[in-house]
């Protein structure tokens, strides 16, 4: 038997796929709200903590730099979300405790994928490190004095476009690699190998839908990180409910 007969099926859906995920996870977020929404609300005051250290200690291109890339690791930080959409979809009903704690994500393969994106992660602040040095021959020490730098000059406009684009294909590639694997890790049968090949395919089979489906996460990413992080008490759990729903329906038994 090859390795790709022992993956497990992928199927094709159409570009309504996205939106059904977002209705259905919306759905399961009421199902079970104080876990979810008590879950949002760690990783909002998490991401508020570290930007304000970021701020306070004039790293003010940190600050932006971080947060973009929020949505690399974002990924596996939705552990207790996936958990709580496979304990609805049992018909379960999941406690706060079950979705802080996720005990099958306690497990060799899952810390891989995690290492994986901190690397990811870490990379992709070098890369916009670069694109900032490459920008400018000052050193901007307050958020003021960047953020004056980037709206307001023709360097600081070519900054953000060039760090876009660089950024964007990196989290696109991020974005193929762990858009099924994450969820999928839940499964104790899958290995991070298969998981990641699973992730793949299903891209590969769903080109528009899966790039409609990531455009709809980063937009909502920002839409949170734009109200102070609050958002995220909301958006990050009903984000993850309805990734758990789109590899459910995207990979086969």
């Amino acid at each position: 038997m090859t390795a790709t007969s022992r993956l497990p099926p992928i199927r094709t859906l159409g570009f309504s796929a996205p939106f059904r995920w977002l209705a259905g996870g919306w759905l399961d977020l009421w199902r079970a709200p104080a876990p979810m929404l008590a879950y949002g609300l760690v990783v909002a005051a998490a991401s508020l903590a570290m930007t304000y250290a970021l701020y306070v200690s004039n790293g003010a291109f940190w600050v932006l730099a971080l947060s973009c890339g929020f949505v690399l690791v974002a990924p596996v930080l939705a552990m207790g979300p996936y958990e709580a959409g496979r304990r609805l979809e049992a018909g379960q009903r999941p406690g706060l405790a079950e979705v802080l704690f996720v005990r099958p994500a306690f497990r060799q393969d899952v810390a891989y994928l995690g290492l994986a994106l901190l690397v990811i992660y870490f990379f992709w602040g070098r890369i916009a490190q670069i694109v900032y040095g490459l920008s400018t021959f000052q050193l901007h020490e307050t958020a003021e004095a960047f953020l004056r730098f980037a709206l307001t000059s023709a360097e600081g406009h070519t900054m953000l476009i060039a760090g876009t684009i660089v950024g964007g294909v990196i989290a696109y590639l991020t974005f193929v690699l762990v858009v099924v694997s994450a969820p999928m890790l839940l499964d104790p049968r899958a290995d991070v190998f298969s998981a990641t090949a699973t992730s793949v395919r299903s891209v590969a089979a769903n080109p528009g839908p899966m790039t409609l489906w990531a455009a709809i996460i980063v937009a909502l990413l920002l839409v949170a990180a734009a109200t102070g992080f609050a958002g995220l008490i909301l958006i990050f759990p009903w984000l993850g409910l309805a990734s758990w729903r789109a590899y459910r329906e995207v990979v086969g038994a």
